[in-house]
Parts: C-alpha cells; sequence; structure tokens
C-alpha cells in the first residue's frame, strides 16, 4: 500500500481521510508529520478529523509535536496547543512538560502574539497534579 498516496491533498479531502480512519494506525504512523501540517488551520474543514486520527498515536506525536513547538508558527502552535496537546492524558503532558514550560517562562514574540499563557497555565497546572 502506498501510504504516501493517502496523504490529503486539499482541505476538504474527506475521501482520503476516511480512508487513512480505516486503516491500522501502525500503516500510518509514517505520514504523521504531513497529518499534522493540517492542523495549522483548525477552520480547514479536514482538521477536526485528522486531529481524531492524530490523537490515537499518543507518544509517537511527541517528537513531532515538539517540532512544531520549536517552529516560528505561533499560529500553528495555538491551533496544537488548544486541540491535540490539550486531548493527550496527563502521562503524555509530562513528557512535553520542558516544551511548555519554556514557552510559559520563555515565550518567543510568536508565542506572546498568540497569547499561549492561558492554555500553556492550563496544561502546566494539569502535569503539576501529576
Amino acid at each position: 500500500m502506498d501510504i504516501l498516496g493517502l496523504i490529503p491533498t486539499h482541505k476538504s479531502d474527506f475521501q482520503n481521510v476516511e480512508k487513512l480512519k480505516g486503516l491500522d494506525i501502525k500503516l500510518v504512523k509514517p505520514i504523521i508529520p504531513e497529518l499534522l501540517e493540517w492542523l495549522q488551520d483548525m477552520n480547514w474543514p479536514i482538521a477536526n478529523d485528522i486531529e481524531d486520527l492524530l490523537i490515537n498515536f499518543q507518544k509517537d506525536l511527541v517528537p513531532y509535536i515538539r517540532n512544531v513547538l520549536n517552529t516560528k508558527d505561533g499560529t500553528w502552535k495555538y491551533f496544537l496547543l488548544h486541540g491535540l496537546v490539550k486531548r493527550l492524558p496527563d502521562n503524555i503532558l509530562l513528557i512535553l512538560k520542558p516544551d511548555l514550560e519554556r514557552m510559559y517562562i520563555n515565550p518567543t514574540d510568536d508565542e506572546k502574539y498568540e497569547e499561549l499563557d492561558d492554555i500553556l497555565q492550563e496544561l502546566l497546572t494539569r502535569v503539576t497534579r501529576i
């Protein structure tokens, strides 16, 4: 199976998203970075379905989430934190704690612009309860 051929090609590509939903997550794992790109704007029609698909990967998402958190794309970070990251279980948030703390304590210009402090505080509060 050519999994690369199932990467959505436009923001309303529900056909490929439905095919991906029907596959074993082991087959989908290699295209996590490409799928994560569809969370750059949660107003895109397929974004919520992609998020629902990605949430199943749990710990496998950590390095890819970290990559996004180290970009200068504040809007992507905003959507990622308010959506996918917020939905992750606390034990996965604990792994991301250093990244979340860095963003909260020493935010970049794009993070300040997106006013991420409230969501970061919420996520860090969840982690400190563990």
